[in-house]
């Protein structure tokens, strides 16, 4: 049974005194988004879905209620990443033409927030096979992201590598390794970086094994994987939850290609941490 939503994670009480009369639209009543964020990472270091889902819905509607829409926005995002992960399409993409009026709504072109939220969106995209789509909102977040010089190496890291997954999905593979060089480059500068490393050599040898088959890329495929295994066990990278959902997603891969005994690894050390947060089983 998933944890329930308590009063002490609430916004403040509203005052019923306060409500708008009818015909007024009242003043906007923000939800408390480091609040939701802090919740939502409890929820997924046990790996419990159906709660996070709870919770980002319950959010979303107080949002809506207080026409908060950068709550809103923010909640959305979350939204994005929760249906691409559990393979709803219809929602995800719901989530995203949302998040897109938004920005529009909010006048939000140029920020920061309008790259991260076309990442997401281009992200949702590529994986339910949407890549001219995903490709525009990328190349959106692109020319905000490199405008911008406050835009850190993590951002940067994680558009290209989106990018150069969605480039291998239209088999434009030059272009796509260029991007996945520019990602590694990127993630080199930011502490703890490693394990974003290592997702980016195992796409590059999912982007070799598409371009060449597996057996004339056999040795391109074989660096990467071996170069990947080497990140993962980095000491710099605390076992988190993040760290348990980074094992749980590349050990196919590695199973894939025949190193099983990193896969094995990586879903033994992703289960034992899952276990001490207490993750819920048969949620999905």
């Amino acid at each position: 049974m998933s944890e329930p939503i308590r009063p002490e994670d609430y916004a403040e009480p509203r005052c019923p005194l306060c409500d708008p009369k009818y015909g007024e639209e009242g003043m906007i009543r923000p939800v408390p988004q480091q609040r939701i964020i802090e919740k939502m990472n409890e929820y997924m270091s046990r790996r419990d879905y159906a709660g996070a889902e709870r919770h980002l819905l319950y959010w979303l509607e107080e949002a809506k209620i207080g026409r908060d829409e950068g709550g809103e926005l923010l909640i959305r995002n979350e939204l994005i990443g929760h249906y691409r992960k559990t393979g709803d399409r219809e929602k995800a993409l719901a989530n995203c033409e949302r998040a897109i009026e938004l920005l529009d709504r909010l006048d939000l072109y140029g920020s920061t927030t309008c790259g991260t939220t076309c990442v997401n969106a281009g992200t949702a995209m590529n994986a339910f096979g949407e890549n001219e789509r995903a490709m525009e909102l990328f190349t959106k977040a692109k020319k905000t992201y490199e405008s911008r010089r406050d835009t850190s190496p993590e951002l940067l890291g994680g558009l290209y590598n989106n990018m150069a997954l969605t480039c291998v999905s239209l088999r434009r593979f030059e272009e796509a390794f260029l991007y996945y060089r520019k990602a590694l480059l990127q993630m080199e500068q930011v502490p703890g970086g490693e394990l974003e490393q290592a997702i980016t050599y195992l796409n590059m040898a999912d982007a070799a094994a598409a371009e060449k088959g597996p057996e004339e890329g056999e040795g391109q495929i074989g660096t990467y994987l071996d170069l990947a295994a080497k990140l993962l066990q980095t000491e710099n990278a605390p076992r988190d939850g993040y760290y348990a959902f980074v094992c749980e997603k590349c050990a196919p891969a590695f199973e894939y290609y025949g190193y099983f005994l990193d896969a094995e690894r990586l879903k033994k050390e992703a289960e034992e941490i899952y276990e001490r947060n207490g993750a819920r089983t048969g949620v999905l």
